[in-house]
């Protein structure tokens, strides 16, 4: 006899497979990571046809298998409508969900990464604009949050060399301080001269305790990414530091807004969600195939 079991998930990827049937990789809180097939998903008028799509919440009714388990029935909980309205929406989405597959664990529970993951979709779908700069900001704190999930996140509050607050200048256009993807966050610029002192061409390469900490698997080969840190300026830190909140701070007008100041320049949220890229492909050690989609928008 068969046996039958329950999980609520969300479809994050879906392939053909055969004929008729559809391979589902679906997140779910209580077995993490789950590759379903899908019966006959493919053929018309197929009961499963209309809930093996990507970005379907569904409840599940599941058999298992010998090889893999199937799918016996499925009733959709959420659709996200709103994400496939706007082709921003969707490349943010597309993006977040090719992390999170990367962080799944297959028969483990991830109740966090699932509560986290539709969180940021579900804000996505029901953000109020199509305005550009709003999307790129959500996607950025979502990236935000799946890293400091993992444990990886940059530190951005306080420097890496001296652990000191570093509180960013936004009257003084010449303010800066410096990003490194290796060193794992911000450091102060005043501290150059005895970073270079120590390392050659001013690179992290004895990372501090943040990065020691890591799993084996985020350490790689340091020729994998640029050995030169990235200079920010005042706007730039202060986005970085807003994007460690549980919540952007909207107001009525939907502008992003951090107290007095306010943080709207498309060009410099476009900047952090590409050092953020760069830093997520390197401590993750995976490329994100939707980036492109994101680079052609923002151009």
């Amino acid at each position: 006899m068969s046996q039958t079991y329950k999980a609520v998930g969300i479809t994050l990827k879906s392939v053909p497979m055969g004929e008729n049937d559809r391979l589902l990789t679906i997140l779910t809180p209580e077995f993490g990571l789950k590759r379903l097939i899908a019966p006959d998903a493919r053929k018309y008028r197929s009961k499963l046809g209309g809930r093996s799509g990507v970005f379907l919440l569904n409840e599940l009714l599941i058999t298992k298998g010998r090889s893999m388990d199937k799918i016996n029935q499925a009733e959709t909980l959420e659709s996200y409508q709103g994400l496939s309205k706007n082709l921003g929406k969707l490349a943010s989405a597309q993006y977040l969900a090719e992390i999170a597959l990367h962080q799944g664990i297959n028969e483990h529970p991830q109740e966090h990464l699932f509560a986290l993951l539709t969180e940021h979709l579900r804000r996505l779908e029901t953000l109020p604009t199509h305005q550009l700069t709003q999307i790129i900001a959500y996607l950025t704190h979502g990236i935000f949050h799946l890293l400091a999930l993992e444990g990886i996140a940059p530190q951005v509050h306080h420097c890496c060399l001296t652990q000191e607050s570093l509180i960013p200048d936004l009257i003084n256009p010449n303010w800066h301080a410096g990003f490194s993807i290796i060193g794992g966050g911000i450091f102060n610029l005043s501290e150059l001269q005895r970073l270079e002192a120590i390392l050659p061409g001013g690179v992290l390469q004895n990372p501090p305790k943040l990065m020691k900490n890591h799993p084996n698997r985020y350490h790689h080969n340091h020729k994998k990414v640029s050995p030169n840190y990235t200079k920010i300026n005042g706007q730039q830190l202060a986005i970085l530091q807003l994007l460690s909140q549980p919540n952007l701070p909207i107001d009525q007008d939907n502008t992003i807004e951090d107290e007095e100041n306010n943080l709207t320049h498309v060009s410099d949220w476009v900047f952090i969600e590409r050092l953020l890229r760069q830093y997520a492909q390197y401590h993750l050690d995976f490329t994100i195939r939707s980036a492109p989609l994101i680079d052609s928008l923002t151009v």
